[in-house]
């Protein structure tokens, strides 16, 4: 039987620049790519090749060795990861920051809310966030909240910056959340409001190096960030932010992940949803 030959790729990628390449971003970032993403990376990094003329992997690998090869870094990262984000993604998540910001401000507890979107992505989630807990405090409450949002991907913390998404990406928000903090811009476009944006402190920020904010917060959201890491990086990643978090505040991961095996300063209080104990 006749077989096709492989399409013949525009770019050489041998096996141990591909090695070299993963060390990188596992060394940097953290981010584990193993041979199933071999493809992804040849994909998403051609782009690079072609911007800076270069005919084979090697080539971009020497660079990134090269003293000049510095920024290149973050445009690998930006080119890596992938950004996979909604408003009001995992409602129940939601309901439960509604709950209990409600019963904290009530209670008078807590003078001020702190809440940090780790992983933020092109800006749905602390947007999320900051709507659910600006309307859980009441309009005209004087209490200080304050949401951090960071990404190593700087080209998605620049977009989340802007607030301006296609208006079709904004139809999960509860329509009373999105007739008071959603404003049109055109037919096609949508911009988050001046009171919602105030909220919210945008900044770049790699997990894996030393984080500039003393905390503590009551909240961290890092939902479907871990899942790119190994089993040593995400028992040191929790450690850390046991350490930020407020005795008694609440960690909220992805619905895929878990932290069994990999920290016991959290007990499980929820769908995907700890609270720090120790």
């Amino acid at each position: 039987m006749y077989e096709l030959p492989e399409p013949q790729q525009e770019f050489e990628l041998l096996e141990r620049d591909f090695e070299k390449l993963t060390t990188i971003v596992k060394e940097r970032a953290g981010i584990v790519l193993n041979d199933r993403k071999r493809a992804l990376v040849y994909s998403r990094l051609s782009r690079r090749l072609r911007a800076l003329n270069f005919n084979a992997f090697s080539e971009y690998c020497a660079y990134l060795d090269s003293g000049t090869g510095e920024e290149e870094f973050r445009l690998l990262v930006n080119a890596i990861t992938t950004n996979l984000t909604g408003f009001f993604r995992e409602p129940h998540h939601f309901e439960f920051l509604t709950k209990e910001s409600t019963a904290l401000l009530a209670s008078g507890r807590a003078s001020k809310l702190r809440i940090w979107s780790a992983g933020c992505s092109s800006g749905e989630e602390p947007y999320s966030i900051a709507m659910t807990v600006r309307k859980a405090a009441g309009e005209q409450s004087r209490h200080d909240i304050k949401v951090l949002a960071t990404d190593i991907d700087t080209d998605m913390v620049a977009t989340a910056k802007a607030g301006r998404y296609l208006t079709e990406k904004t139809d999960p928000i509860p329509e009373v959340l999105r007739r008071s903090y959603v404003r049109s811009v055109d037919g096609t476009t949508s911009e988050i409001a001046p009171a919602i944006k105030s909220m919210i402190t945008f900044n770049q920020l790699n997990l894996l190096e030393p984080w500039p904010m003393k905390g503590p917060f009551d909240f961290i959201f890092c939902r479907n960030v871990i899942i790119y890491f190994d089993t040593e990086t995400k028992t040191i990643l929790f450690d850390r932010f046991a350490d930020i978090l407020r005795p008694g505040g609440w960690m909220v991961i992805g619905h895929s992940e878990n932290l069994f095996r990999i920290s016991n300063r959290f007990r499980l209080i929820g769908k995907t949803v700890y609270q720090r104990i120790s």
